[in-house]
């Protein structure tokens, strides 16, 4: 037995060998993690849940400039979805929203797929909103079916677009127009 030669202890053993004061100190780390994405420890569990005061976080653009706005019912989230909308955007996006309200008073509203849709039954939608890097889109899912027809072509049969760059005018009694026409078809499921 002399000739064997001694065991070194494992990592797992040197860590159980570890005083206590020292796993304090990596525990007291944790916080410090949080801290540094810009959260403090208590709200880090409630971020990532989407609930609680840590969800007034300025929301992630994607490409394009599109927010990410979490899928909801309702005018809150499509309201979250107008604030995030960046730079001049936003102002049309408040505008577009309220003359869609004052058009169709008994409008539905929700953000699915990050852009807000508005529609007349539940789950069926007449009108979407998506911002691209240059402009904002307008679709009109029935779009082929108003009078004028708006000029954005799509590949699918139905669905015309209208896009809103920097600086254009709205001509507000033609959107009127197309939103009152398109709230009165048959919506898109989705």
């Amino acid at each position: 037995m002399a000739d064997k030669v001694p065991i070194k202890p494992t990592k797992v053993a040197q860590k159980a060998a570890k005083p206590r004061e020292s796993l304090a100190k990596s525990s007291a780390r944790k916080p410090a993690k949080a801290a540094a994405k810009g959260l403090p420890a208590a709200r880090k569990a409630t971020a990532t849940k989407g609930n609680g005061p840590a969800t007034a976080a300025k929301p992630t653009l994607l490409s394009g400039g599109n927010p990410q706005i979490a899928k909801g019912y309702g005018d809150a989230p499509v309201q979250a979805y107008i604030a995030a909308m960046p730079d001049w955007k936003s102002d049309v996006g408040r505008r577009l929203d309220a003359l869609i309200e004052r058009t169709v008073p008994e409008v539905r509203k929700a953000v699915k797929w990050n852009s807000p849709l508005y529609g007349m039954e539940e789950q069926c939608w007449f009108l979407g909103i998506h911002c691209f890097t240059k402009y904002i889109k307008v679709a009109f899912f029935r779009g082929a079916s108003l009078s004028p027809v708006p000029p954005g072509e799509s590949k699918q049969k139905e669905v015309r677009y209208f896009h809103i760059h920097e600086g254009d005018e709205l001509d507000e009694a033609q959107f009127a127009a197309w939103v009152k026409q398109a709230s009165q078809l048959p919506g898109e499921r989705m």
